[in-house]
Parts: structure tokens; C-alpha cells; sequence
């Protein structure tokens, strides 16, 4: 079975280094075998999308910057053989532009999308994470990282159980 990392971003503004909170939820043998949660200091203390997951400068400026977190992230990053994220560029552009913005080697592993296994395996449509979520009953407290990647193995799963392999669409 196919070894992934599903992966989550929240970002403090249009940035694409704005990072502010990630997970990432490592799936080996079928089952989740680690995971990482963390608040994010991003490198400017304006905060555009508190209004959709939350947080705000108070609450990440005592956290770790991007580098400061890769220690503990990367060796996760590195483990699978695949990312897997719900609208997958989104969160592969995060990724680049932070491992860029901090002179990080980027694992540069293959991305597959969730949205597209979702409208490909199941024909969901609207395709926003928490309509997929519903259709397969997975729980969801949508916007919190660690709630998204693990909703986001979830899909994944599901698609492997069913068959499905997780196709990459962009490294």
C-alpha cells in the first residue's frame, strides 16, 4: 500500500510563505502511523484570513518560524512516498514558497489531490472539503490543520479502498 503524507496549511495572508498552521498525518500500512500539528510564526504579523481559521499574530508569534518547524517536519515529509493534500496546489505552493523563503531543500515528492479523487472516484460536486467530508461521513472541524490533513487521509484511504490509485499530478 501506498506510503503518504497528507498535509495542511493555513496562511496568515496572500503570501504564499504566510504560513501560520500545518499538519501533516503520515499514512503507512492503511492506518495513520504519525502525525504533527504546529502554529506557524509567519514572517509578517498581518493577519488577512483570521475570519477563516482563527488565528491571529497573537497567537503565532511565539511559534517556531517556518525553519525553526522543518526539523520536526521534514523527517515526516521524507518518510512518504507521496503528498496529499485537499487542493493540492494550494498547499504544494505553501510548501515551495516557505522551503524557498527559508533556503530549505523541498523533499519535492509527488502531490496527489484529494479534490480530483473526489470528483473522479465519487463524481462529488461541489468539491470544497467539507461536502466530501459529508459524502463520505468522515468528521471534519474544517479550517483546524490537523482536522483538514486527517479528514484529508481519510479521503485518500477510502480511495485505496476502493481501488483507487493515488495518481501524483505535479511533483
Amino acid at each position: 500500500m501506498t506510503r503518504f503524507a497528507a498535509i495542511d496549511f493555513e496562511t496568515a495572508d496572500n503570501g504564499r510563505d504566510s504560513a501560520c498552521s500545518v499538519a501533516v498525518v503520515l499514512v503507512e500500512d492503511g492506518r495513520i502511523a504519525d502525525q504533527l500539528t504546529a502554529l506557524i510564526r509567519p514572517p509578517r504579523p498581518y493577519f488577512r484570513f483570521t475570519h477563516i481559521h482563527g488565528l491571529t499574530w497573537d497567537d503565532c508569534r511565539g511559534a517556531p518560524d517556518f525553519a525553526g518547524l522543518w526539523p520536526r517536519m521534514a523527517p515526516l515529509l521524507e518518510r512518504a512516498d507521496l503528498l496529499v493534500a485537499h487542493n493540492a496546489p494550494f498547499d504544494k505552493g505553501v510548501l515551495n514558497a516557505c522551503c524557498a523563503a527559508y533556503g530549505l531543500r523541498n523533499p519535492l515528492k509527488p502531490f496527489a489531490c484529494t479534490v480530483r479523487i473526489a470528483r473522479h472516484v465519487w463524481n462529488v460536486y461541489p468539491t470544497k472539503l467539507p461536502d466530501v467530508c459529508r459524502h463520505l461521513n468522515i468528521a471534519l472541524k474544517h479550517h483546524d490543520a490537523l482536522s483538514d490533513a486527517q479528514a484529508c487521509a481519510g479521503i485518500a484511504l477510502a480511495a485505496l479502498r476502493q481501488g483507487v490509485a493515488l495518481e501524483p499530478f505535479a511533483r
